[in-house]
This record gives structure tokens, sequence and C-alpha cells, in this order.
């Protein structure tokens, strides 16, 4: 291959979908994980390597981190777009809820984050993608976990990019808005999923994976030298 190798997590729909077939349709190999392997197997992108992989099991990680590497090279980029959503009211919401976010969102960008920045850093080459949310600079009603976890997305993103910035290494934060995607279907309350899905009609619907695997493109694609911290891109009528 003469391009590096690519890290996707949460690869089998929506945004880490998108950004596969992105990457992929501009020659980089690929390492994709998610929990649904049959999804990620049907995209059918060559040079790729699918593997069932939860985030938050960094054995599970690393194994396929590791053979990726030994068959297409370092990781030059991770997107770190695994995550969950679980609106819910604070006085009503499942705890469990809040763990799970917190787990995916937050452990399993860690887990990543973990396992690749060391040979970057050694090799003074390589870009760290986080996909956060607009939830992670302001705060809407019933997104009170999830509003944490990607506030946290935004401060670990910025305070690792200070850390490896004299690397040579790039940390990129991704913060889209509604999104047309499957993550408010596993939204366990029908009321507060009915007040979301009112509020997505209401302003036109959300923007397309697409689009935001484009943006997350146009970031990676920069000289090394030069990192674009933050993108936060939205439908128009979102406040």
């Amino acid at each position: 291959m003469t391009k590096p190798l690519v890290v996707i997590t949460g690869a089998s729909s929506g945004i880490g979908e998108a950004a596969a077939r992105k990457f992929s349709q501009e020659g980089y190999p690929l390492l994709l994980l998610a929990r649904r392997l049959e999804r990620m197997e049907s995209l059918g992108l060559p040079n790729t390597l699918c593997r069932q992989v939860d985030v938050t099991d960094l054995i599970a990680f690393r194994a396929a981190l590791e053979e990726a590497e030994g068959k297409y090279g370092p990781t030059d980029c991770l997107i770190n777009n695994a995550g969950i959503l679980r609106l819910g009211r604070m006085d009503t919401q499942d705890p469990q809820e809040w763990q799970l976010m917190f787990d995916t969102n937050v452990q399993g960008l860690l887990n990543g984050i973990h396992l690749v920045l060391a040979g970057m850093r050694r090799r003074q080459s390589g870009t760290l993608i986080n996909i956060s949310s607009v939830a992670g600079r302001k705060t809407f009603v019933n997104h009170g976990g999830y509003c944490g976890t990607k506030f946290a997305v935004h401060a670990i993103s910025e305070g690792i990019r200070e850390e490896v910035a004299d690397d040579n290494v790039r940390v990129v934060t991704i913060a889209p808005g509604i999104v047309e995607t499957e993550i408010l279907d596993h939204t366990t309350s029908d009321a507060v999923r009915q007040e979301y899905k009112d509020w997505k009609k209401d302003i036109g619907g959300g923007i397309r994976s697409e689009d935001t695997a484009e943006a997350i493109w146009y970031a990676y694609q920069q000289p090394q030298n030069v990192c674009i911290r933050e993108v936060v891109l939205a439908p128009t009528r979102q406040q």
C-alpha cells in the first residue's frame, strides 16, 4: 500500500460507515471496528479489515489493531467515532444508561487513543480525529448525561492536543449537530424520543452522514503541519 492505515470505530453505520466509504474511495487501507460485523463486511471495501470489537474492550481493540498494522503498517489516523446516545430526564432515566454512555463515548475513545498514540509520537506524525457533538459545546434538554460525555470528549481532545503538539501529532474534534443516523433509535423513553423527532422535523431534518465524513476528510487531508483543531457543523436551522 502507498497510503497509510486509517482506523475507524463505530464503522457499521452512520458517520463511521460514511467515513469508511470516503477514505476507501481515496485509496486508504482501513481497519473497521464495530459490534455488527456483517454490516461492515457488507460494504465490500477493498484493502479493509473488519473486526467485531466493542471499544470498551481494550484487549480486543489491541488485538485488532496489531493485526491490521501487521498487514497494512502503522496507524496514521484514528477516527474515534463509536458512540451511543441515551436521552432521558435526570429524575427518571435509568442510571445504567449514563454508565453505558460514559463507557463507550469516553472510555472507548481513550482506549483507542492509548493504543495508537505512542507510535504516532515516535514517528512524529499522525492524526487523532475525535467525533464529538454540538452537545459537547452547549447543553440541550433531555441530554444531561450525553452532554457530559461529549463535553468530556472536547476537553480530552484539547488536553491531548497540547501534550502532543511538539511531536507533530494532530488532534481534531469534529462536532456535528443533528445527523440522520440510527443513534436515536436506542433511547428507551418513547416520550423523549418523540420530542426529539418533533424538534428535528421543526428544523427541517438533520444533515447527512456523508456531510460529516467530508468534514473529517477535509481536516485529515491538510498538510501535517496544519491542525484543524475543531469543526462544528449542523443543520442551518439548528440552534
